[in-house]
């Protein structure tokens, strides 16, 4: 009698192991770096960074007012440099399956000076009402990469799978 018990204890350890096998390779994470077609490719960066597990969480280094051939748009002007950026964030999420709803946080970086409201209209004029908006916070900072960037905005998006 206490053979089978050893027995069917041994089959169903052996089973709790395959199983929870199983789970580990459906729980394991994947990162991805993307480049989309659509922006200004940096060999120094990634404009994108997908990390999957049962979510899918995006996250999209600084966007800038740069267009897909390199060239800054709206120089001088802040709101305009927004629109470019809010073109960018768009155009970095699409690429990995994410929209803008999906954005759970996002920073913005504004020049020292610079009024932040004509930026946050050229966003809400590029986003929309969002029914969820994501956390958000604005840094000043004394300059950006490059002189005539007046603001930067980098993302995190968390898309459900299904």
């Amino acid at each position: 009698m206490k053979k089978r018990f050893l027995t069917l204890a041994s089959l169903s350890a052996l089973a709790a192991c395959a199983t929870q096998d199983r789970t580990e390779d459906q729980m394991k994470g994947v990162v991805t770096h993307l480049n989309p077609e659509g922006l200004h490719r940096n060999p120094a960066f990634s404009q994108v960074v997908v990390a999957r597990g049962r979510t899918r969480t995006v996250y999209v280094g600084g966007q800038n007012a740069v267009d897909s051939s390199g060239s800054i748009i709206g120089k001088g002007e802040i709101g305009v440099q927004a629109a470019q950026v809010a073109t960018n964030l768009q155009v970095s999420l699409g690429a990995a399956g994410a929209s803008v709803e999906h954005i759970v946080k996002w920073t913005v970086f504004a020049v020292q000076g610079q009024p932040i409201g004509p930026a946050m209209g050229a966003f809400q004029q590029a986003f929309g009402k969002m029914p969820t908006p994501p956390a958000i916070s604005v840094v000043f900072v004394s300059a950006l990469a490059h002189p005539d960037f007046l603001l930067e905005v980098e993302a995190v998006a968390v898309v459900p799978e299904e």
